[in-house]
């Protein structure tokens, strides 16, 4: 499984929210579902991805 909707529907309010401005968030249980870091430097990182620097801190 590639991660892509984890084969089932995204949830609003569980796997991702609306900010304002209309775009949307994953949340970090979003991210420990699907499995891996991405490396985009994703607001709710659970993994500890740094953009900055390129390291994944935990």
């Amino acid at each position: 499984m590639t991660g892509q909707n984890l084969g089932n529907k995204l949830i609003e309010g569980e796997d991702y929210y609306l900010t304002p401005e209309g775009y949307k968030v994953f949340t970090e249980a979003y991210h420990l579902k699907r499995g891996y870091c991405c490396k985009s430097g994703c607001r709710h990182c659970p993994y500890g991805f740094d953009k900055r620097t390129g390291n994944i801190k935990k």
